[in-house]
């Protein structure tokens, strides 16, 4: 390679990002540590993990003390930092969803492109899923009574709600299903630990694990195989 070859391809090369920073005053440092952790979560579609922002800051930069003075100077906005799914990520904050849809005539919702409303039926199985999975479309049948279709799940899976786990040890080794960290995502989970506590939910009559594994509808949802009397679809 000629000598002026050599040089175009070094100079194509991207800088390597300093994230020690080790010139600046601490206080500085600091600041523009805050800084580039706000702009790439800014950017991002999706919540960033530690993993990515540790690409930008240095090695003694503590993440949750940057990600604590982020989160009070927006004290005052409309928006904060949240954790969920793993990471963090903007979010507009709930006392001003009302403005948000009356904005957007009730169209706007934060998750998948594409994604939509759940019927009672879809969030019924959803919920069984949150808590029971790994869990096979058999074992949710079995807990409703009634079929859950094959639909019903394709509409969680193309929402990216829920996805294949490990296959069960039954017979046939059927596929079991899982949620995912679109799921944390839009519900504001940052993980599966964070669900509202079974006992907690049967003590104020939102669910009941007894009816439940009978087949019966628990509280606050219709029959879900309200459009056909053998299968949970819509």
């Amino acid at each position: 390679m000629s000598e002026g070859a050599a040089r175009r391809k070094a100079n194509d090369q991207p800088a390597l990002l300093d994230t020690e920073l080790e010139h600046l005053p601490a206080e500085l440092r600091w600041r523009e540590w805050m800084g580039r952790v706000e702009a790439v979560i800014f950017a991002a579609s999706e919540p960033v993990s530690r993993e990515v922002l540790s690409r930008v800051v240095g090695k003694d930069c503590h993440l949750e003390l940057v990600i604590d003075d982020i989160r009070a100077e927006l004290a005052g906005r409309p928006y904060e930092l949240v954790a969920v799914a793993g990471g963090w990520q903007h979010r507009t904050k709930k006392a001003f969803a009302d403005v948000i849809r009356g904005a957007f005539g009730g169209t706007a919702r934060q998750g998948t492109e594409g994604s939509r409303e759940l019927t009672q039926s879809e969030a019924l199985v959803l919920m069984c899923i949150a808590y029971f999975q790994p869990i096979t479309r058999g074992e949710l049948s079995s807990f409703f009574g009634k079929e859950v279709s094959r639909d019903l799940i394709g509409v969680l899976r193309a929402q990216e709600l829920i996805a294949s786990g490990p296959r069960s040890p039954r017979p046939g080794a059927p596929y079991t299903y899982v949620t995912t960290k679109t799921f944390l995502s839009q519900f504001g989970l940052d993980t599966l630990r964070q669900l509202p506590d079974f006992e907690a939910l049967e003590d104020a009559g939102l669910l009941s694990r007894e009816k439940l594994l009978a087949g019966d509808i628990m509280p606050g949802f219709s029959d879900p195989g309200e459009s056909s009397a053998d299968v949970i679809d819509e």
